[in-house]
């Protein structure tokens, strides 16, 4: 998932600026303990001018998936909203269990639990479940969400999404995705064993047909969980309060403490982190993810009673920079980008070991079975200082090799970042880097850090670079090399597609989709993540540690491992 991200080798606070992900106390991941109460109003603090979306089959980054999924809307099974290992288990959500698979996996059913409605009243039923799911196929329309349907799912010819299919088409889709009373079944196109951890994200939850308002559902998509939107108003305040149709009796997870949760917009950096600190008024109600580089070493190391209301720890993702491969044709050019790049600046801005350490490849250690380290580049310094000799050669190649790129290069890169001050500190660096070795860099502010991805995603931007971050929707590299490098992939901004060994890739992509054997899979992904990292259409970043704040009277802040977020529904005043 994005982090949402979830962006940059500089740090944490750069990952939380465009990619969103949070967390929750000490390296254990918890705030202090007490009992649980209802009442109250928790409030969020972010930089950002609105969430991206919460759209529920466009909402895919990390903090908004953790935001939205545990308080307006639920999907056919969940995460646990626990923490540590228990919070990576999933369980039946509007399901009454976590799916039934036929012997080749080619089949997923599920049935819906009596009583779960709408914030109206009215039943949720198969077919708005089924809906819901039709809409992520209407990509002109629903932008930036998980492509898992639109892969997995086995509809017959090209299906558009309900808005714009022909009835033809629309009964490709219902054999596809049947309703048989309150049992939805899905029909793959191959076997996918794990497909119920794919109903965790919210592209499978509910979305009642009449009441479907295409874009403009981003900003009043109707309730199903314990919370409903009161007001929404971008650059100042979401408002949740209470949905009353919610029955706890069909929900195990969510809790719903607090009376009500406001988001709060448009914040400076500089100052949620001093309010955190000073920790006064309703701000001991709050939570902010993300602590500025010159203020880590104040919260963790200075203050005992400041520390105990943060935490510092690996988050699920990996930041990495995308390279426009259709700009950037030329390997050469490239490798002199990653040869040239100062890491270890970028990295000592962000708050040197609190940012994280320096990624080999795209997989994180965690998923162990995907995981060998790849080969790296050769004349890449591992220390992350760059290397201006061997990147200076490799642009004399590209002169020779491919001169039109080359030229591109140094007549100057489109720099696509987020417009925070964290940022212009990183693109100071990438300017001087590249500078060193003959590249120059255009930078180009998205001023809105909430926008960042909608811009960089949509392909009428023309970038060369954008910084990018994402963590595997489950414990599968299937989820990650897939997600980011093929043109069916939910978050492929490398624009690689006419690059020379995409179609190798792709065909290994699939093999390595449809091996059953779990070890042997996780070996091809080892390989497909060297494919990658040898042909640079994106450069590794960090293996990403991330930090956060909350106030004194927050109960319930851990980290929430499968987003690197706080659980926000069940969060309660103390």
């Amino acid at each position: 998932m994005k982090t949402r991200r979830i962006v940059g080798a500089v740090s944490v606070a750069l990952v939380a600026s465009v990619v969103a992900a949070a967390c929750g106390g000490s390296d254990s991941g918890s705030s202090d303990g007490g009992t649980p109460k209802k009442g109250g109003t928790i409030n969020i603090l972010s930089n950002a001018e609105q969430i991206a979306h919460l759209d529920p089959q466009r909402n895919y980054t990390g903090d908004d998936l953790a935001f939205a999924g545990s308080t307006i809307q639920r999907s056919l099974t969940t995460y646990k909203f626990a923490e540590g290992d228990a919070g990576s288990d999933i369980v039946g959500d509007l399901a009454t269990d976590t799916g039934t698979a036929s012997a080749d996996g080619k089949v997923w059913k599920f049935t819906l639990k009596d009583g779960v409605k709408f914030e109206d009243g009215t039943d949720i039923t198969c077919a708005d479940v089924a809906y819901g799911v039709s809409r992520s196929f209407a990509t002109d329309v629903i932008t930036d969400g998980p492509s898992y349907a639109m892969t997995y799912l086995n509809v017959e010819g090209e299906y558009p999404g309900p808005y714009k299919a022909t009835a033809a088409q629309q009964a490709a889709y219902d054999k596809a995705v049947t309703c048989d009373g309150k049992t939805i079944t899905f029909n793959l196109k191959s076997t996918v064993a794990d497909f119920n951890y794919t109903t965790t994200l919210l592209t499978f939850s509910p979305v009642p047909k009449a009441q479907d308002t295409g874009e403009k559902y981003d900003m009043k998509p109707v309730a199903s969980g314990p919370y409903k939107i009161e007001s929404y108003e971008v650059g100042k305040s979401l408002v949740l309060v209470r949905n009353d149709q919610w029955d706890p009796a069909t929900d195990t997870e969510r809790k719903a403490y607090a009376d009500s949760i406001v988001y709060n917009f448009g914040l400076d950096e500089s100052a949620m982190d001093e309010r955190m600190i000073a920790d006064a008024g309703e701000d001991q109600t709050a939570v902010s993810y993300g602590i500025l580089p010159e203020n880590l070493q104040t919260v963790f190391e200075g203050d005992e009673a400041l520390a105990k209301r943060a935490v510092n720890y690996y988050d699920p993702f990996v930041t990495y920079t995308n390279l426009n491969v259709k700009n950037l044709s030329c390997l050469d050019v490239r490798k002199a980008i990653y040869l040239g790049l100062d890491r270890d600046a970028l990295r000592k801005a962000g708050g040197g070991p609190y940012t994280g350490d320096f990624a080999d490849g795209f997989i994180k250690p965690a998923l162990a079975l995907d995981y060998k380290k790849p080969t790296q580049l050769e004349g890449l310094n591992e220390d992350g200082t760059p290397n201006v000799d061997a990147a200076k050669a490799a642009m004399t190649a590209a002169e020779t090799n491919c001169p039109d790129v080359a030229a591109h290069a140094k007549d100057g890169l489109k720099f696509y970042y987020p417009d925070t001050e964290v940022w212009k500190k990183a693109l100071a660096i990438w300017i001087d880097s590249m500078g060193k070795v003959g590249i120059k860099i255009k930078p180009e502010a998205v001023g809105d850090p909430s926008q960042y991805w909608p811009t960089v995603m949509n392909p009428e931007t023309d970038f060369d670079i954008a910084r990018g971050g994402w963590a595997p929707d489950w414990a599968n590299a299937s989820t990650v090399i897939p997600e980011l490098f093929t043109t069916g992939g939910g978050f492929n901004i490398t624009r690689n597609a006419d690059d020379p060994d995409y179609k190798t890739f792709e065909t290994k992509v699939e093999e390595a989709r449809n091996t059953l054997d779990r070890t042997e899979q996780g070996v091809k992904w080892q390989e497909l993540n060297q494919f990658v990292v040898d042909r640079l259409w994106a450069l590794p970043g960090t293996f990403t540690r991330a930090q956060s704040m909350w106030g004194s009277r927050v109960g319930g802040a851990f980290q929430w491992g499968p987003f690197g977020a706080f659980c926000y529904g069940n969060l309660w005043v103390k």
